[in-house]
């Protein structure tokens, strides 16, 4: 980077070399450890998951997560009190029907993942179908499958989500993108009366476990980095562009350059290919969420578990900062408005903001 460029990351986005982030396809046999799992557990829909939903969030609750943010965002869902106060679970990834276009009802997807106190074992990530409407939601287990139809957790940090088609990309840090269709939401309740140990995962003495959740979703395809050193901290979907194109980048502190990278996607919801449409410096440390929408960047930018982060709106000019609540993460665009989820303990809720 020149010192002219330097000066310009500092306040926006400039244009970066894409090389780092270069994408191969690494499907393998995730297709058929995912077909052999459905041969035993049916299917089942997002509308049939969120009707089924166990949990109700608390419209304009958890107020916590706001701090001195002022003004208030335009509207916040609250999850409820148990995964508000776990220790176990933090939401980190947010996509919707809308980046989805197939989802068929209103939705919010968020992405967890487990960071367990010892001697708990790793339990992977989670994802969370949020109804808008009637405030019901349901978790379900996100897991790699094999041929043999066993199947394991995910021991990643999966720090963004983005929902294309069918298909669902998870941010896997190191490796690149993992994806899972969720044509293929797995009821545990059709193979068998419940919902095995809650403690355990996979197939133990002919039954089947998914640490007590009723619907886990196998992964079908990837996309891993050609050469290692770069990172996907976060993933979006932009619907402005033509083609539509998948966003990712990394979180990283001030002491490295920091790059937000787009991907064409294709009609069937794949990327188009490996390689990144355009790469960009980000210019902001501590980025946990970023997305593109009709030309304009917007930045998710967090602090701590006290002090509120910011949203960065990056269009031609220099950037503008923006109030936003405490512990913000993964961004999406639902109902002309800006979405985020806040990761901390009794602070976590999905909020909506004017773009």
């Amino acid at each position: 980077m020149t010192e002219s460029e330097g000066e310009m990351a500092a306040t926006g986005l400039v244009p970066a070399d894409t090389a780092g982030y270069a994408l191969t396809r690494a499907t393998g046999t995730l297709p058929e450890g995912a077909a052999k799992l459905a041969t035993e557990i049916g299917a089942v829909s997002v509308a049939t998951v969120l009707r089924r939903g166990n949990r109700t969030a608390v419209r304009r609750g958890a107020t916590a997560a706001l701090g001195a943010m002022r003004p208030r965002p335009a509207d916040w869902y609250a999850f409820d009190a148990k995964d508000q106060d776990t220790p176990d679970w933090y939401p980190q990834g947010l996509t919707g029907d809308e980046d989805s276009g197939a989802a068929g009802v209103p939705v919010f997807v968020v992405s967890w993942y487990f960071k367990p106190e010892p001697p708990v074992a790793e339990r992977g990530v989670r994802v969370t179908f949020l109804s808008p409407r009637s405030l019901k939601y349901q978790h379900a287990l996100l897991v790699e499958a094999k041929p043999d139809g066993s199947y394991m957790p995910l021991d990643i940090h999966a720090g963004g989500i983005a929902w294309y088609g069918d298909l669902l990309y998870v941010a896997d840090t190191f490796r690149g993108l993992r994806v899972f269709d969720t044509r293929h939401i797995l009821d545990l309740r059709t193979a068998q009366k419940d919902l095995g140990d809650p403690t355990r995962i996979g197939r133990h003495a002919g039954r089947l476990h998914a640490f007590g959740y009723r619907y886990v979703i196998p992964q079908t395809d990837a996309w891993r980095l050609v050469q290692e050193g770069c990172r996907f901290s976060f993933a979006a979907i932009d619907r402005t562009t033509a083609p539509h194109a998948l966003v990712s980048g990394e979180y990283a502190d001030a002491s490295r350059d920091r790059l937000v990278v787009r991907w064409d996607l294709a009609e069937d919801g794949t990327l188009a290919d490996g390689t990144p449409r355009d790469a960009h410096v980000l210019g902001h440390a501590k980025i946990q969420g970023a997305l593109s929408s009709g030309g304009t960047w917007y930045l998710s930018q967090a602090a701590d578990a006290r002090t509120n982060g910011r949203l960065v709106v990056q269009g031609d000019g220099d950037p503008v900062i923006r109030p936003f609540p405490i512990g913000p993460e993964d961004l999406t665009v639902q109902g002309g408005r800006l979405w985020s989820v806040t990761e901390f303990r009794n602070k976590r809720v999905v909020f909506g903001v004017s773009l």
